[in-house]
């Protein structure tokens, strides 16, 4: 498509969508720091502010969703996408490899012939966290602890992630929707402190 032709970038889109992901960032980071993960919340996102990312997401800031699909829309994929989840382990997208027998994969079924890997548990984590901010931010005052958990199942996501990085996932979402933010923050802060789930070192990331 002819990049004249594409959606116009103004300054309220812009400052917008920077109020937008910085918003995200903040809730992310407190997440994370109530159960420990200081450099994760610190880290988290800070791709979303270089150009290839940033300019997207102000060129389609809508307010209620992500820009990427508004630029899958009109130009038929997300450049920012792409270059968001190869920078961002907080992402099942970002952990596909070549399986170790390749020989075993159906290239008709699958032609990329790339699988999911398990994600270490403190990625799986911020990326509990991450569902939660983006909930609040485009559900606002009508957020509840039950709309991460949703939002997880109309994607039908779990066919695409490893099914240990599902389950563990699954399990905290449930926790949230059932229990709310305090005990299942507390419940996080538990297995973190122990070394469970977390570098896939000592019991995996299956939570016990």
């Amino acid at each position: 498509m002819n990049r004249q032709k594409r959606t116009p970038i103004t300054l309220k889109k812009a400052v917008g969508h920077f109020k937008t992901i910085t918003g995200h960032k903040l809730l992310v980071a407190q997440g994370c720091f109530r159960v420990g993960l200081y450099r994760q919340g610190l880290l988290h996102d800070l791709s979303k502010y270089h150009p290839v990312e940033f300019l997207v997401g102000a060129r389609y800031y809508q307010g209620n969703c992500s820009p990427n699909n508004a630029e899958r829309d009109e130009t038929g994929c997300s450049e920012a996408w792409m270059h968001h989840k190869g920078r961002n382990r907080h992402h099942y997208e970002y952990w596909y490899d070549y399986p170790e027998h390749p020989g075993d994969i159906n290239p008709d079924l699958n032609p990329s012939r790339t699988v999911p890997v398990k994600m270490p548990g403190r990625y799986v984590v911020e990326m509990l966290m991450d569902r939660i901010a983006a909930s609040k931010i485009y559900r606002k005052q009508d957020y509840t602890d039950q709309d991460p958990i949703a939002y997880y199942l109309r994607g039908n996501t779990r066919k695409m992630m490893h099914p240990e990085t599902a389950d563990l996932l699954e399990k905290l979402l449930n926790m949230l929707a059932e229990k709310g933010e305090e005990e299942t923050f507390a419940y996080v802060r538990r297995h973190l402190i122990k070394g469970h789930f977390v570098s896939g070192k000592k019991v995996g990331h299956t939570v016990r």
